[in-house]
């Protein structure tokens, strides 16, 4: 298997957990937070439904200044669970694709990223990928759960069975 084989098999499972989370949230709720600190709802839900787009610029750049960013701002701004469920299949589209279509080297290839002279990191673009991508996800997604529950809302089964549902393998 090549390395884009592989990081596909995470992909499309991760892409479909967030999707399975993102499907359950309520249109009304979109600035509800459960800490002053926290990010609210809906744009928290926004970060995970444009997050793919971050990994396909990690696969499709040769790296990433943030404090000089080529790459147009995404908008966070929730308006319906629709619409964000729409994001996400646009932004998943393009970073399955980015990903399809990366050679072993140039996943092995160091990504550098940072924030003017500050460097966040210099990795092969795979590590990049699974840090910065997959487990900014994970989180995000996680923490998505998390918010249902505070508003008793039905939290999927994900990795296992959850409260309100139970799990089978796909």
């Amino acid at each position: 298997m090549t390395i884009a084989e592989v990081l596909l098999l995470d992909y499309d499972a991760e892409i479909s957990n967030t999707r399975r989370t993102l499907e359950r949230l309520p249109d009304d709720k979109a600035d509800w937070a459960p800490h002053e600190k926290s990010m609210k709802l809906g744009k928290l839900a926004m970060h995970c439904a444009t997050m793919p787009l971050f990994g396909s610029y990690i696969l499709e750049d040769e790296g990433m200044d943030m404090a000089n960013s080529k790459r147009p701002q995404t908008s966070l701004v929730f308006e319906s669970r629709d619409l964000c469920l729409q994001r996400l299949d646009e932004s998943a589209s393009a970073c399955r694709a980015a990903i399809a279509s990366a050679t072993d080297e140039h996943l092995t290839a160091l990504w550098p990223f940072s924030f003017g002279e500050h460097i966040i990191s210099n990795l092969p673009r795979a590590e990049t990928f699974r840090l910065m991508c997959f487990n900014h996800l994970i989180h995000h997604t996680a923490q998505l759960g998390v918010y249902l529950r505070l508003n008793n809302l039905p939290v999927p089964a994900l990795y296992g069975p959850s409260a309100d549902e139970q799990w089978s393998p796909k």
